[in-house]
């Protein structure tokens, strides 16, 4: 038996699942700082999106298990992630990240997590072994300041795939503690992408000047004095602020800003770093610069033949109760959002909750996800052409079962359908 009360059987297959799972997994960044209050999440989340904006498929997982940040930041509070057998589906965002975070398991915002270390160890093994990431370019995972128990774990279970993005503020209070955090690399194995100087100088609203508040050039020092990279600095604008506190992230919704071309001059020197390391990043089958090609899809299920034979990448979304197709499309609880290649064979599967329901208002929401095909027990008519106006094809009539498997029928001509059960 090992430590844990494991068997040794068991324990090579855990281990062979997490390195399954990681060999999907192009290149990890772990963010890590050794201060609190450095901007660390805002740094993880606007980095994830830089590297999506490039057509970079990409997860964000976040294991600040006391304290998670992410789901605020991209505006998911509230919302659950869905669970497939022993399988954790991530949330999808916006067809842009896969996320995953403690928040999103917790019933209520305020509800603590009282764990201790062993907990938390077995919890983040779970997040890198059981979640359906996919084929990922980058996994992007944000951990709590310091050197304790969260980082520790990951940089134990995967080290040799990852590298870390270490985030200070240009204050000697800040620097000192980050120095801390190299160290811990550095003993670990783990290597230094770079660091970045948050909050590093601030963006006057009024004139557009920068401003030293806080000092400047504490980062790039550190990084001088530890032999590590300078990944550069992002200056402090309000906006930032305003972005995480409001869900919406900065280099989405400001993306004309000096700081967000920071964020994305700092990508481009992580990217290019891993590219000049000849690192082997597993392509998707299917990345932004050709999603938006699709098949024609049949008006009915059985008898259209096999359509991926037509060639191109579909996003599929199935409106589901207990994960369960449901038959009328305005009662579902979330969507299931299924990706298939050019081959017709599912490379990703999601589940996401819809907002509101409000007339009108999931057209152009799942057109925003990339969907181009829906597949439901029934929809009204009206609801049909709005989904056309938006380009999403629309099939009714589907029975009900497993998502998955509705889409695997569709694609190979043989979905069984019947009638429209809410043709109004």
């Amino acid at each position: 038996m090992t430590e844990c009360g494991q068997t040794t059987q068991n324990k090579e297959m855990d281990d062979l699942q997490l390195e399954e799972r990681l060999s999907r997994i192009g290149r990890t960044l772990m963010v890590l700082s050794g201060k609190g209050g450095v901007g660390k999440s805002t740094v993880a989340v606007n980095i994830a999106l830089s590297l999506a904006a490039r057509g970079l498929r990409v997860g964000l997982l976040d294991v600040d298990i006391h304290g998670p940040s992410i789901p605020k930041m991209l505006g998911l509070n509230g919302m659950k992630l869905g669970v497939s057998g022993n399988e954790i589906i991530p949330m999808e965002y916006y067809g842009k990240l896969h996320v995953v975070s403690m928040g999103l398991l917790i019933e209520h915002d305020d509800q603590p997590v009282v764990w201790r270390g062993p907990l938390k160890y077995n919890v983040i093994k779970e997040f890198l072994q059981n979640v359906m990431w996919g084929n990922l370019d980058y996994l992007v995972i944000d951990a709590p300041p310091g050197t304790g128990d969260e980082p520790l774990s990951v940089g134990q279970l995967i080290k040799e795939r990852a590298s870390a993005v270490i985030v200070t503020t240009p204050q000697q209070v800040a620097t000192i503690d980050v120095a801390k955090c190299v160290t811990f690399c550095n003993q670990l194995g783990l290597p230094v992408a770079g660091i970045i100087e948050n909050m590093s100088g601030f963006i006057c609203p009024h004139c557009g000047k920068e401003v030293d508040i806080f000092s400047k050039g504490g980062g790039k020092e550190l990084a001088s004095r530890m032999g590590v990279p300078f990944l550069g600095a992002v200056p402090l604008d309000p906006d930032i602020v305003k972005s995480g506190d409001s869900g919406e992230p900065y280099v989405l919704t400001y993306t004309n800003t000096e700081s967000a071309k920071r964020f994305d001059e700092i990508v481009e020197k992580i990217t290019a770093e891993h590219l000049s390391g000849n690192t082997d990043i597993p392509r998707p089958p299917a990345t932004q610069d050709n999603a938006s090609t699709s098949v024609i899809p049949p008006s009915s299920g059985a008898g259209q033949g096999d359509i991926a034979s037509q060639g191109g990448i579909m996003k599929f979304a199935v409106p589901t109760n207990e994960g369960k197709l449901c038959m009328h499309f305005g009662h579902c609880e979330a969507f299931a959002l299924i990706d298939t290649d050019s081959h017709g064979k599912v490379v990703n599967e999601a589940y996401v909750t819809p907002p509101p329901h409000e007339p009108g208002l999931l057209p152009p929401w799942l057109a925003q996800q990339g969907v181009n095909c829906i597949i439901a027990g029934g929809m009204g008519s009206r609801a049909q052409q709005l989904f056309a106006e938006q380009g999403v094809k629309v099939v009714t009539g589907a029975q009900e079962g497993e998502p998955r498997a509705a889409v695997e029928n569709f694609l190979k001509g043989t979905l069984v359908t019947g009638a429209n059960t809410c043709d109004h």
